[in-house]
Order: structure tokens, then C-alpha cells, then sequence
């Protein structure tokens, strides 16, 4: 009786064990099935606030001053300069005649190629008639016709060797360089003097990508020098590169007036003023929040629930590390200047700045 008592203990306890296995299985399991709360990840990111700001907008340059044209005296014909007839800083109008190359030679050969000329002009006219009366043939009075031309053709290229001896000033301007005297041969093709025409000057300057925003052809461009203390040039921009260089430079031409009593010399240091200098109240963010090109420039704009929206902006001057925003932005907007490469439209944000 005692042995069965034990065993019926033993027994209930093995159950009660199971039991207890088999509930805590069941705790486990439910525990593993049951969804996870998912927990959303910020993104740390510094920002700073766009600000309204007074600005003095103003673009000045530097450049080096270069001839409006200039242009190399070449010689069209060889031989002998016969008579130079310009001097270092002479003054010279477009079609002048400044040397001359013997020509003698030409001329002799024109002389007679005229006397030909004459000759077969006169024995077609001949043998014209001769022709209409039968009697000459057709043969002959076509050679005579044919010859007549071929002198004709030899008469205007004598002529045109006579007139490139005249070597004469492909435009107006001062001689800036003489580079043969009379007596010299010179070949065809030889340069003899240099012609600068320094009615209007040119100066090249390079604008930045934010810089040539601003600035449009037929611009007026104020010039000072310091050669003239005081004095004021007016310069209008002729030419604004549609590429950049490797630098992201943009060369910008700068057509300058030039007068008699401040004349204005090639290679003098000058200054050009884009800018009419005025204060403007404008919306300015850090550089570093543009996420492109200034040219197409966006920001991620963190909103009240601190979630960001890329949003394109319009940019202006680029002044100490700030840029100035036409259009996109309004004051207080609270922009991403650092983390922006984790970020995504609708990306929750943790803030620092």
C-alpha cells in the first residue's frame, strides 16, 4: 500500500513537470511570434536657419588692358624693299601705303605683254574678216582667239605683281613694331611691321559660377587705373564664355573707350567694376547646404516634424561663405548644412548645430 502511494507521487510529479514544460514552451513560442515594435531610426544631421541679411552687392576684377585690333603688315610678293616709308609710332590709315617692293622687272614684263596683247588683237580682227570672206580657216582664226586670251590673262597677272609691291595697312592704327628696312629682300608672305589700334582697348576677366549670374552682355562696366588717379572709363561687356575652364572660370570681354588725352596703353593694370554698388535685404544661406551645382541648386528643408523635402532653390551672390537665395526659401526655413548624403525626402532627422 505505502509502495503505491510513493508511486502515484512519483507519478503526479512527472505530470506536473510536463505541464509546466509544455506552458513555458507555449510562453516561449507566443513571445517569438508576437510582432517587434520597430523603432525609427533619425538621421543626425547639423542645420542652420535661413536669415534675411543686408548685402553689398559688388563684382570687381582685375585684367590686363589689349589692343582692339592688331593686326601684322605681310608682305604678298618677293623682292627688294624699294621704299619703307613709316617710322616706330606712326600714325596710319587702312589702305595706306607703307613699302614698296621693286617691281621694275613687272613692269618690263607688262610692257611687253601688252605689246603682244595688242598684236593678237589686232591679227584676230584680221582673220575675223578673213574668215567671213573664206579665206582663212576656222582652225587658224580659233588659235589666234585662244592665244588673244592667254595674253590677255598674262597682261592682269603682271598688273596684279605691280600692286602687291605696293604692301599697304590692313587697318588704322599706331606701328608698334617695324621689322625690316629698305634694301632688305624680303620673301612673300614676310611680316615688315605690326599695327595696333588702340581707338578702343580690351580687357578679359574671369568671373566665377556665381559671378557670371549676374552679369549680361552690352552690361556697362566701369574701368579705373591707377596710372589715372581719379578717372573713370566706360567699358560695355561684348563677350561672356558659354563654357568654363577647368577652373570654373568664365573669361568674360570687356570692350573699353579710349581717348586722345587719357590714352589708355596695351598691358596697363586696370580694374573693372560689373556692380552699381547698393544695399539689398536678402535671404542668405551657408554654402554648404546646396546639395548640387549653384546652377541647380536644392536644399533639404527640415519641417516641423523633422522630416526633410528637397527643395530646388534659386541662388544669387555668393559673398563669405553664404549665398544668397532668390527664390525657394523664406526666412526662419531651417536648411541641412551637414549630413545630407543619408538623407531622402521624408527622412526623420535628429538636429545639432
Amino acid at each position: 500500500m505505502k509502495r503505491k502511494y510513493i508511486i502515484s507521487i512519483v507519478l503526479l510529479g512527472v505530470i506536473l513537470l510536463i505541464a509546466y514544460k509544455l506552458t513555458a514552451n507555449k510562453r516561449t513560442l507566443d513571445k517569438n511570434n508576437k510582432p517587434e515594435r520597430k523603432t525609427a531610426v533619425r538621421i543626425p544631421v547639423k542645420y542652420a536657419e535661413a536669415k534675411q541679411q543686408l548685402l553689398e552687392v559688388s563684382i570687381v576684377k582685375t585684367g590686363n588692358l589689349a589692343p582692339f585690333k592688331e593686326s601684322k603688315v605681310i608682305t604678298t610678293a618677293s623682292g627688294i624693299l624699294k621704299d619703307v616709308r613709316f617710322e616706330l609710332g606712326d600714325q596710319v590709315r587702312q589702305g595706306q601705303v607703307l613699302a614698296i617692293i621693286d617691281h621694275r622687272a613687272a613692269e618690263l614684263d607688262l610692257q611687253k605683254a601688252e605689246s603682244n596683247l595688242a598684236k593678237l588683237k589686232s591679227d584676230v580682227q584680221t582673220y575675223t574678216e578673213l574668215y567671213q570672206g573664206k579665206a582663212a580657216t576656222k582652225e587658224k582664226l580659233d588659235q589666234l582667239r585662244q592665244d588673244y586670251n592667254d595674253a590677255l590673262v598674262q597682261v592682269y597677272q603682271f598688273k596684279k605683281q605691280i600692286s602687291d609691291a605696293s604692301i599697304k595697312a590692313p587697318t588704322s592704327g599706331t606701328i608698334s613694331a617695324k621689322s625690316m628696312e629698305a634694301g632688305v629682300f624680303a620673301n612673300a608672305g614676310s611680316e615688315i611691321a605690326t599695327i595696333v589700334n588702340l581707338s578702343r582697348t580690351k580687357v578679359q576677366v574671369n568671373l566665377t559660377e556665381a559671378e557670371v549670374y549676374q552679369v549680361k552682355a552690352g552690361q556697362t562696366v566701369k574701368i579705373t587705373t591707377d596710372v589715372y588717379a581719379g578717372a573713370v572709363f566706360n567699358g560695355r561687356v561684348t563677350f561672356i564664355s558659354p563654357q568654363a575652364d577647368i577652373t570654373h572660370n568664365y573669361m568674360t570681354e570687356i570692350i573699353v573707350d579710349n581717348t586722345a588725352k587719357t590714352l589708355l596703353r596695351s598691358g596697363t593694370f586696370v580694374y573693372a567694376d560689373f556692380s552699381v554698388k547698393s544695399k539689398q535685404n536678402v535671404i542668405v544661406i551657408p554654402r554648404e547646404a546646396l546639395t548640387e551645382s549653384v546652377k541647380n541648386a536644392s536644399v533639404y528643408v527640415i519641417g516641423k516634424d523633422n522630416r526633410v523635402v528637397l527643395t530646388p532653390v534659386q541662388s544669387g551672390m555668393e559673398i563669405g561663405g553664404l549665398i544668397e537665395i532668390t527664390s525657394g526659401l523664406k526666412a526662419d526655413d531651417r536648411v541641412v548644412t551637414s549630413g545630407q548624403i543619408n538623407l531622402k525626402n521624408g527622412t526623420e532627422v535628429s538636429l545639432s548645430n
